[in-house]
């Protein structure tokens, strides 16, 4: 299923670009977009002002930052190497408190059942992007299979014991 922001449901709600509102670490944030965007920002202010938004508006504002020079992301006065594990701890984070935060968002998740999930319109450097397709499309399939095990696992667990 390849994940787009103009694909139907449930592909196109997990677009990075469809408004799914949710707070992480005390910032209101609109959608992942928004949130991707305003890592390229060092100023937290700055920061709360990108999250606000969502979509290409999203994607406009951050385009117009060159993090690619100094491989540089920022969340709430903190630097990120962007090749660093921290940095991918905080996507990790960042996407657990959107779908546990976000019935829509998680719905959206779970509709896709045991579907591959792909981003054909996404790059594949590090380099050039806050989030490569692999990085997308993982945390999407793991936060899933986390769901799905926890499920099972209540189910397992004895009634009434």
């Amino acid at each position: 299923m390849d994940i787009g922001s103009k694909a139907g449901f449930p592909a196109g709600h997990l677009s990075n670009f469809h408004p799914h509102p949710f707070v992480f670490r005390g910032v209101p944030v609109a959608s992942m977009e928004g949130f991707l965007q305003s890592l390229k920002y060092s100023n937290p202010e700055m920061q709360k002002e990108v999250c606000k938004l969502v979509g290409l508006k999203a994607k406009r504002t951050g385009a117009k930052k060159n993090w690619q020079r100094d491989q540089i992301l920022y969340w709430q006065g903190v630097e990120y190497p962007r090749k660093s594990q921290a940095y991918q701890d905080l996507l990790d984070e960042v996407y657990k408190a959107m779908f546990d935060q976000n019935p829509k968002a998680l719905s959206a998740l779970m509709a896709t059942g045991q579907a591959n999930l792909s981003h054909s319109i996404g790059r594949t450097k590090e380099s050039e992007t806050v989030l490569t397709q692999q990085e997308f499309c993982s945390r999407l399939m793991g936060h899933r299979r986390f769901i799905n095990h926890k499920k099972l696992l209540q189910e397992l667990r004895p009634k009434g014991g």
